[in-house]
């Protein structure tokens, strides 16, 4: 189970193979790379990369860094995520050097905070979350984990219900226009309830509340759904 593979070796394979999906050589991607201001990533160092050289023991000579991560991405016009973890381009990828390769897109959830990690096991063809304590003294691993991605689901979810709130309201202001019936409103309402206890939460949580339409936030204040109105900001037109 645990070889010498690291991320590092899915990148350099990655970056091979969108360097070729755009037609540039080593030296083009380098340009690219120092317009972005990363001018240590010169034509050497790709090669270093992409070729993976390797000390006596089997490792890399080069690893990638989280700062080329994403200067490779944005040079290569690919999200630099799926360098790392190419969906639909490998059956598994590296994980950390104590624990099995798994499938991308669950590799994909822990890095966005949509799962919690399970590196323990497997046990009956199961990985699990370990419910150890963290330096023996401190809290349990998945608590704590929980914890601190909180922040991960709640700032996708924010843009989904305000996006529904938002057409919910284009579609009222339709009907009304036409003098037609309540449905339309009532389906605004409830989208903007749902909102409103979304924000509630990123605010109990003391998270900064995104920008919002001012149609939205005017009719969130109108009907008293928020625990701390003064906490929106109204998007500009641009």
């Amino acid at each position: 189970m645990h070889s010498h593979r690291t991320a590092s070796d899915t990148i350099a394979e990655q970056v091979r193979r969108h360097r070729q999906r755009l037609g540039i050589t080593r030296e083009q991607l380098a340009a690219e790379c120092a317009r972005l201001g990363a001018t240590e990533l010169t034509y050497g160092a790709l090669v270093n990369i992409e070729t993976g050289r390797r000390k006596p023991d089997g490792r890399r000579r080069r690893e990638v860094t989280a700062d080329e991560l994403l200067v490779l991405g944005l040079a290569l016009a690919v999200p630099p995520l799926l360098l790392m973890l190419p969906l639909g381009g490998e059956d598994t990828v590296p994980t950390v050097p104590a624990a099995d390769d798994r499938d991308p897109y669950t590799v994909w959830k822990w890095w966005t905070g949509e799962e919690t990690p399970t590196l323990a096991g497997p046990t009956d063809g199961r990985h699990y979350a370990e419910p150890r304590q963290i330096a023996e003294t401190g809290p349990r691993w998945p608590a704590a984990w929980a914890e601190a991605a909180y922040p991960a689901s709640l700032f996708p979810e924010f843009e989904r219900r305000s996006e529904a709130a938002r057409r919910a309201y284009l579609r009222a202001e339709t009907e009304r226009a036409k003098g037609g019936e309540t449905a339309a409103q009532t389906e605004y309402l409830h989208r903007l309830e749902e909102l409103a206890r979304h924000i509630n939460d990123m605010s109990r949580a003391g998270l900064p509340i995104p920008v919002l339409r001012p149609d939205l936030i005017q009719d969130l204040k109108g009907l008293d759904m928020l625990h701390a109105p003064d906490a929106l900001t109204p998007k500009e037109d641009n």
